[in-house]
C-alpha cells in the first residue's frame, strides 16, 4: 500500500468511524422514525399497500361472498389511509430533520477544512515566493496571480461580497 493509499484509508475510516458514531447516538425515535421511513420508501411497502387495499376492495365490493363491512364508496378506507399518511409523513418529517442536521454538522466541519487548507496553501506560497526572492528568481516573484494567491484572504470579506451579490430569495 502506497503512501497515498495509506492516507486515503485513515480519511475513510475516519468518515466511517463518524457516521457510526452518528448512527449509534440516535434516541430511540430517531431509530424507529429510521426504520418506519426506510420501509415507508421501499417497494415491499408499496407491495404490501396494493395487495391490502387489493383485498380491502374485494372484500367490500360483495363479489367474493364476504358480507360489505365498509361498501362503496370505502369510507373507512379512506379515514385508514389519510391517518395512515399522516402518520407516515410526520416519521418522514422526522428522518429528514435529522438527516439534514447531520448535512449541516458535515458542511460545518468541510468549511472548517476548507478555511485550515486556505490558510495552509496561503502560506506555502508565501514561503515559495520567499524561496524564489533568496534565489533571484524575479519573474517568479513578479508573477500577479502569484503575488495575489499568495496574501492572506479575508473570509469575512468574501462572505461579505457573496451575500452582496447574490439574487434575494
Amino acid at each position: 500500500m502506497t503512501e497515498h493509499s495509506r492516507h486515503a484509508e485513515a480519511h475513510i475510516e475516519s468518515i466511517v468511524k463518524q457516521e457510526e458514531e452518528a448512527l449509534e447516538q440516535r434516541s430511540s425515535s430517531e431509530r424507529l422514525a429510521d426504520r418506519v421511513g426506510a420501509f415507508a420508501g421501499s417497494l415491499p411497502f408499496v407491495v404490501l399497500h396494493l395487495v391490502l387495499v387489493t383485498a380491502w376492495l374485494l372484500a367490500n365490493s360483495g363479489q367474493i361472498g364476504v358480507r360489505p363491512f365498509d361498501p362503496w364508496p370505502f369510507s373507512l378506507l379512506g379515514v385508514i389511509v389519510a391517518v395512515e399518511a399522516v402518520i407516515l409523513s410526520s416519521f418522514i418529517l422526522m428522518r429528514q430533520n435529522r438527516m439534514m442536521r447531520r448535512g449541516e454538522r458535515r458542511d460545518h466541519l468541510n468549511l472548517q477544512v476548507d478555511l485550515l487548507a486556505e490558510k495552509e496553501i496561503t502560506t506555502v506560497l508565501q514561503m515559495v515566493r520567499a524561496i524564489c526572492g533568496h534565489m533571484g528568481l524575479q519573474s517568479i516573484m513578479a508573477d500577479k496571480d502569484i503575488r495575489e494567491l499568495s496574501k492572506n484572504t479575508s473570509i469575512e470579506s468574501l462572505s461579505k461580497t457573496l451575500e452582496d451579490r447574490l439574487p434575494g430569495e
